[in-house]
């Protein structure tokens, strides 16, 4: 099958190592750059494992096929070998050169926006606390799915046996990325922890209703709304964590990818956050 896009890849400073970025940009775009959003994606894998290919199996592959979205994936640090805040810090590198080349890249610096799945979603909600509270890059939408937002159990993330994510593996992951931490947990490593939702960017997110992750995106929804940000989720009948990227072929996941999209176009078109040089 012809691949409707082309793969760019870039090496930038960050945190003293240097950053590996894969740039995924469309074919025969026929939207103007002014257009077209430019979205960081950050893979999932617990803050332990994963890499930046993992998004050409991700929701992110068809914004930049089907919709023309530039998509730059960031091969951030692993928890096993750097701890928190490397990966935090390797998103916040890329999200620096996103917005520094969009041009370049063919997309809008006022439509930048930021996603993930899992721990990729936790990072995606402490990135936009990060850059809010920085005050260098403006975010204009979020897309963190199923997000992984909470060191501490949850209702649904306690006694959870769940078969691609439970108790057990969530608990040994944030052991291993908040294993540098003392002290007090911080927002940035912890995003439930956050107090302050003001001023953070819209976001949608869906997630299953028996999966480890249920309690803490509907938190992180309500916090949000709370605050006043436009925020939505979508949520589905199932305990299986990733259902979308492990179970593409279920109903419910084409159900939650149709929604997705639908969300996304909908972002494309209306969200805008004008960065400070072109204010």
């Amino acid at each position: 099958m012809a691949r409707h896009f082309d793969i760019r890849k870039a090496v930038v400073p960050a945190d003293g190592h240097e950053l590996k970025l894969l740039i995924l940009l469309p074919k025969g775009n026929q939207q103007p750059p002014e257009k077209t959003p430019g979205i960081l994606w950050i893979h999932g894998g617990g803050y332990a494992v994963g890499m930046a290919g993992m998004v050409l199996m991700s929701r992110a592959k068809r914004l930049a096929t089907a919709y023309g979205a530039v998509v730059v994936s960031p091969e951030y640090r692993l928890a096993g070998k750097a701890p928190y805040p490397a990966a935090l810090e390797d998103c916040y590198a890329a999200l620096l050169y996103l917005k520094a080349h969009a041009e370049e890249l063919g997309c809008a610096a006022d439509r930048i926006m930021v996603g993930g799945e899992s721990a990729g979603g936790g990072l995606t909600a402490a990135l936009c606390m990060l850059a809010r509270d920085r005050g260098e890059v403006n975010i204009a939408f979020q897309m963190p799915l199923y997000p992984m937002l909470d060191h501490r159990d949850t209702d649904s993330s306690r006694n959870n046996h769940g078969i691609s994510w439970n108790t057990r593996r969530n608990h040994a992951a944030w052991r291993l990325y908040l294993r540098e931490v003392e002290g007090e947990i911080p927002p940035y490593a912890s995003p439930a922890r956050q107090t302050d939702y003001s001023n953070l960017p819209p976001a949608y997110t869906f997630v299953g209703n028996r999966e480890p992750f249920y309690c803490e995106t509907m938190t992180y929804i309500e916090n949000l709304r709370k605050a006043g940000v436009p925020a939505r989720v979508d949520v589905y009948p199932t305990g299986f964590h990733a259902f979308d990227m492990l179970l593409p072929f279920r109903r419910i996941s084409r159900q939650a990818i149709e929604a997705f999209e639908k969300q996304y176009v909908y972002a494309a078109e209306h969200d805008r956050a004008a960065q400070s040089n072109e204010e």
